[in-house]
């Protein structure tokens, strides 16, 4: 990667393949609509990430082997490369080294798990690293985070992370600031990781009567078509 503006936005991604991508929403939705659904975050993911001020943009992708599935569902103006490392630690780790050692000056790391996450939030990551903090972190409501970035590698930040509880966050506010970083967190937002989560966005979304240009767009035409699967047992 080789700078030509101040920050860098790294999206990480999983290939769209049935059976392999959110399969917490599961049986509600078969395999095949999963990996649909999921081709939909990601596209309103990328879309809504287009043209950031002072700011490029990437997509970390996962599995090695998927640069040419990946090089037909991306915009050109994002930049393509495999993630590396063994774990979520690692691979988090490894994004952050490259891109400073590139040269920029603040990265963020945000997932594809959100599809409705509005510009701004990743904007505001940005001012905050370039003002105020060393590590930004954007939480979400099951006590993860959708975003994290830095102004600078911070080495042993994602040391002993309880990847996929509760504890998430907390565990890494707590490491960071063991480390004598400063800490900014964004506004919390949610994202989709089951089927009560995907519930919320649908009725979120049209109690608030969004139209084909706001954000999640996509996600919400996939599940227009698909309201049955909403009323069973759901409340």
């Amino acid at each position: 990667m080789k700078r030509n503006a101040h920050g860098l936005l790294v999206v990480m991604s999983k290939e769209p393949v049935a059976g392999k991508v959110k399969t917490r929403l599961q049986p509600e939705l078969s395999p095949a609509e999963a990996a649909d659904l999921y081709r939909c975050f990601l596209r309103d993911r990328l879309t809504e990430m287009t043209e950031l001020e002072d700011v490029d943009t990437a997509v970390a992708y996962d599995p090695p082997a998927a640069a040419e599935s990946f090089a037909s569902l991306v915009p050109d103006s994002f930049r393509l490369f495999p993630q590396r490392g063994e774990g979520l630690s690692e691979r988090l780790d490894v994004i952050f080294a490259d891109a400073f050692a590139a040269g920029y000056g603040a990265v963020s790391i945000v997932d594809s798990d959100s599809p409705d996450l509005p510009k701004a939030f990743v904007l505001e990551s940005f001012r905050l690293l370039r003002k105020e903090a060393d590590v930004v972190f954007g939480p979400c409501r099951d006590g993860g985070y959708y975003l994290v970035g830095m102004n600078a590698r911070r080495r042993g930040v994602f040391d002993g992370i309880p990847w996929s509880s509760s504890g998430v966050l907390h565990r890494s506010v707590e490491r960071a600031e063991s480390l004598g970083l400063k800490v900014s967190l964004l506004p919390s937002w949610q994202d989709i990781d089951t089927f009560g989560d995907l519930r919320d966005f649908f009725n979120r979304r049209a109690f608030a009567g969004a139209g084909p240009c706001t954000p999640g767009s996509r996600t919400m035409a996939f599940l227009a078509g698909k309201k049955f699967a909403f009323t069973r047992g759901d409340g």
